[in-house]
């Protein structure tokens, strides 16, 4: 924009013509004062009349004005443009160009008359070789974009344009209804469904909207009551007039010229004096019942208006169900139909049952008054999950509480339980969404919500305290066994006069073991047997769970009559008392009872979101605290208790060793195998309970139930270890025992007869022999598939290398002679052929030694120096042996005196150092 200015000439010039004036005119530039951006801001608040006559100023303004971008902004707010629709109607009209530029361009080539046409220009189809198929050509945008320009600037018989021109406007900028409208009434009520998405018609596709509402929405913001609207006065039927106040809501929205929120606001006024009027008529028809009728006509009609929420929300507040929920069912009635103590859930069943019926009922009544497009269901489900159901179980929940935590517990998971099936018989309406059942369900879980906390606390509670009570119990069975059997044994003991003969007692009591030791070749001692099986007691087998007030003992049996016999007996019940240290019963007792707090406690899994990760965390705190009750409380005890026996056992304190096996490690052993099932029963209870249900992940290493599992087992390994090795100490004792007790000495050193023959009536093992691997072998294969094999081969390897030493110990005690060296071997032979069934190497390798070390004994006295040799030969014994330890076991043949000379010049003229 520019103007002229003119400069005053000078006095001297006053002469020159009229043309040097002209001469001093100056064309002065000049520019907007307000920048382009700020001007199109403004544009946007402006109303539509005082736009056009803002483009009227110059073309710039003009071009401002019908940007098409501003124009869409205003459509989308109304939700009324489709970009992929705008897009895909943008690339058919590219094609339908592109494909008529192909035909034109094809039509010159066919005849070259055409070629001199007005374009002059070459066409598109002038080279074939760069023909391009893209949809957006640039030149001819630009084409396209300067036709438009000069279709701008040309005179128009209307400043409005095409969609604004059905409009007349006032002298105030208002638009009134008038001749000019030349719309049809019914054509306004579907507006917005014409409107089409076409770049480049933004301007002329919202000037069809503009044309057809803008008069009865300005009509509607100057009017005083609901009689003056035109709108109504036009449109009858309530709905048509919903309808219409649906898109003058929806108009509403582009609006946004100075006072909008007044217009908005009378708008909405009145909306709501329509919306109340309609409500009312819908009201009548709920009272009569007419569903058909006057509810379904209104109920349509509000959902044409605003979507129904305020129908919904008066046919929900008005329902039967909702007015009469005290008759659907009693809380108390689930604790005064039960037991003392306990709930019954029949009360809650029928509940649910009465409500479900009801409500499915209901969903004709809503598909008959509602349309399909109104979920009218799922609030009016909502609402009785708020105001009926929350009701009904938190006054059971409380009630049930007050009873019992075990009553409680029943009626939370019993009730959450039936509250799920409910939600699962319910029937969707038409309007219900695909997810019906799954909202339905969230709906019931809200309700319990507030009450899954306490519950999952009470429920750990209640399983530890029960849990906790079992054990005592068992605890206390045995404590009182262990005392009565105490009292019965030392019944008839008279302290006083054993007081009064001390010395006696004291001589008994030292002197006892002395006189066990059997001396070579001579008979065992009666006294400990006269104790044991005269004046004491022989024990009997105990069950898994004793009975309380049951005494461990055969009854019609008395009492020992000495203090060393009751002590005996007493030692006797406790080491045959190991094997009931610990249950399975109990064990099965508290498997089952978290069994059972699991199974409740893992339904508010379902709830998801923090509740059902509480009620996860909480089930893997059940399974937490079953190990450390059952490990710590049970099994560790019992384990500490039975290795306590076992190292107060000593076998020559016991008569009776007919039995196969040493009973109190047999007895341990059994525990043993009681300790791996109860660990199998774990590890079953773990997989089916926490892992197959997916309440943990067994692979999850920071799990607190894997990381607890594992303790417990590595726990229980250790208590196992521990006692195996006092029961290989105790073993051993048992077969150094046997060893001392049953080896005759004529075994490896048989007398000579009167007729100067040595008297040898078997060549195979010794009696000894077969005993000891017999018990090693009974108490090593008791362990096969009830214990880890790692823990089993070390254990067996042990007890190889005790056994190895209690036999070189026995044989150095001995006297063998060349001809007893036979026997001698026969044994090494069998303990050999046993060690070589454990599959150890290096076992093997130390029975070999053995072995090769009895041969020894097998060379006649007058060949010294093949013995020397086979002393000083270190490589025969693998290296378990070293010369001077041979030289130990040689002396202890029988004619060594006789042949110690020679050895000794031999072995000390081949270098050998003995000490």
């Amino acid at each position: 924009m520019s103007h002229v200015k003119r400069v005053i000439p000078s006095g001297n010039d006053s002469r020159q013509n009229v043309i040097s004036s002209l001469r001093t005119t100056q064309l002065l530039n000049s520019k907007a004062v307000l920048p382009a951006e700020l001007i199109a801001t403004i544009l946007d608040y402006l109303p539509i009349p005082d736009m056009f006559r803002f483009a009227r100023t110059s073309k710039r303004m003009q071009e401002m004005v019908y940007d098409d971008t501003r124009w869409i902004q205003r459509l989308k707010i109304m939700g009324c443009w489709n970009d992929a629709e705008a897009r895909q109607r943008f690339e058919e009209a590219m094609k339908r160009k592109l494909q008529a530029q192909r035909q034109a361009d094809a039509a010159r080539k066919a005849d070259p008359a055409l070629n001199g046409n007005a374009h002059g220009g070459r066409g598109a189809g002038d080279n074939e070789g760069t023909l391009s198929v893209t949809l957006f050509d640039a030149g001819l945008e630009e084409e396209m974009q300067r036709a438009s320009l000069d279709r701008m600037v040309r005179p128009r018989a209307s400043t409005l344009d095409r969609g604004f021109d059905d409009v007349t406007m006032s002298p105030a900028g208002l638009f009134r209804p008038g001749p000019a409208n030349k719309l049809d009434p019914n054509a306004t009520l579907e507006i917005f469904s014409k409107v089409r998405s076409i770049r480049g018609m933004a301007r002329q596709e919202y000037g069809k909207i503009y044309g057809a509402l803008a008069p009865f929405y300005f009509d509607l913001a100057r009017s005083r009551s609901h009689t003056d609207p035109i709108l109504f006065r036009m449109y009858r039927d309530p709905e048509q007039q919903a309808q219409m106040l649906a898109q003058l809501k929806i108009f509403a929205k582009s609006d946004f010229a100075i006072g909008w929120s007044q217009r908005e606001e009378r708008l909405e006024t009145m909306t709501g004096v329509f919306e109340n009027a309609v409500l009312r008529e819908f009201e009548q028809g709920y009272e009569t019942r007419d569903y058909d009728g006057r509810m379904k006509r209104y109920a349509h009609v509000l959902v044409t208006l605003n979507g129904g929420a305020a129908i919904v929300d008066t046919f929900i507040h008005n329902h039967p169900l909702m007015l009469d929920k005290d008759q659907l069912g009693d809380p108390s009635d689930c604790l005064r139909n039960a037991p003392s103590g306990q709930i019954s859930l029949q009360p809650s069943h029928e509940f649910f049952k009465d409500l479900a019926t009801k409500l499915n009922d209901e969903v004709s009544v809503i598909d008959r008054v509602f349309p399909p497009s109104v979920d009218v269901l799922l609030p009016f489900l909502d609402r009785i999950g708020d105001d009926i159901i929350s009701d009904y179980i938190t006054a059971v929940f409380d009630e049930a509480h007050d009873v019992s935590i075990e009553a409680y517990l029943k009626a939370v998971s019993g009730v959450f339980e039936q509250a799920l099936q409910f939600a699962i018989t319910i029937r969707p309406s038409k309007g219900s969404e695909q997810n019906f059942q799954e909202e339905a369900k969230r709906i019931i879980a809200r309700c319990f919500e507030p009450h899954v906390d306490l519950y999952l606390q009470e429920e750990l509670d209640f399983f530890k305290g029960k849990s906790a009570a079992e054990v005592e119990v068992w605890e206390k069975r045995l404590s009182d066994e262990e005392q009565s059997a105490e009292s019965f044994f030392m019944s008839n003991i008279n302290r006083q006069a054993v007081k009064r003969d001390f010395l006696t007692s004291f001589k008994k009591v030292v002197m006892m073991p002395v006189n066990v030791l059997p001396t070579m070749g001579s008979s065992r001692s009666t006294a400990i047997t006269n104790v044991v099986n005269g004046d004491s007691l022989n024990p009997t087998s105990r069950s898994s769970t004793p009975v309380p007030g049951q005494l461990p003992v055969s009854p019609g049996l008395e009492a020992p009559s000495t203090e060393l016999a009751a002590k005996a007996a007493i030692m006797n019940s406790r080491l045959e008392g190991i094997r009931s240290l610990f249950s399975i019963e109990v064990a099965l007792n508290l498997i089952h009872t978290a069994k059972t707090s699991l199974e409740r406690a893992a339904r508010f899994v379902r709830l998801g979101g923090q509740s059902g990760e509480e009620s996860r965390e909480q089930c893997e705190n059940i399974f937490i605290n079953l190990l450390q009750i059952l490990g710590n409380r049970h099994i560790k005890p019992g384990f500490n208790k039975a290795v306590h026996h076992l190292s107060e056992y000593k076998p020559r304190e016991v008569a009776d060793h007919s039995n196969q096996g040493v009973a109190p490690l047999v007895a341990f052993l059994e525990l043993v195998n009681v300790g791996d099932l109860i660990q199998q029963m774990v590890d079953v209870f773990y997989l089916q309970e926490l892992v197959a249900v997916h309440l943990t992940d067994r692979d999850d290493f920071l799990s607190p139930a894997c990381k607890e599992k594992k303790r417990f087992e590595q726990m229980l390994d250790e208590r196992v270890a521990a006692g195996l090795n006092r029961g290989i100490d105790v073993l051993m004792d048992e077969v150094e025992y046997i060893c001392g007790t049953t080896q005759s000495p004529g075994d490896f050193n048989p007398p000579v007869g009167p007729d100067g023959v040595v008297q040898m009536s078997d060549i195979g093992p010794t009696e000894t022999a077969q005993k000891v691997v017999d018990i090693v072998s009974s108490h090593t294969s008791m362990l096969v598939g009830s214990t880890d094999k790692n823990v089993l081969d070390v254990f067996n390897q042990e007890v190889g290398l005790r056994l190895f030493t209690a036999l070189c110990k026995h044989l150095k005690r001995q006297r063998v002679s060349v001809d007893g060296a036979i026997r001698l071997i026969s044994d090494m032979n069998a303990y050999n052929a046993y060690i070589a069934t454990l599959r150890n190497k290096s076992l093997t390798q130390y029975f070999s030694a053995l072995r090769e070390l009895s041969q020894i004994y097998l060379i006649a006295p007058d060949h010294a120096k093949e013995i020397a040799t086979i002393i000083a030969d270190s490589d025969r014994y693998h290296g378990i042996f070293r010369a001077e330890e041979v030289y130990e076991f040689a002396e202890r043949r029988a004619d060594w005196f006789s042949i110690k000379a020679q050895v000794e010049r031999q072995m000390y003229g081949v270098g050998c150092i003995v000490m």
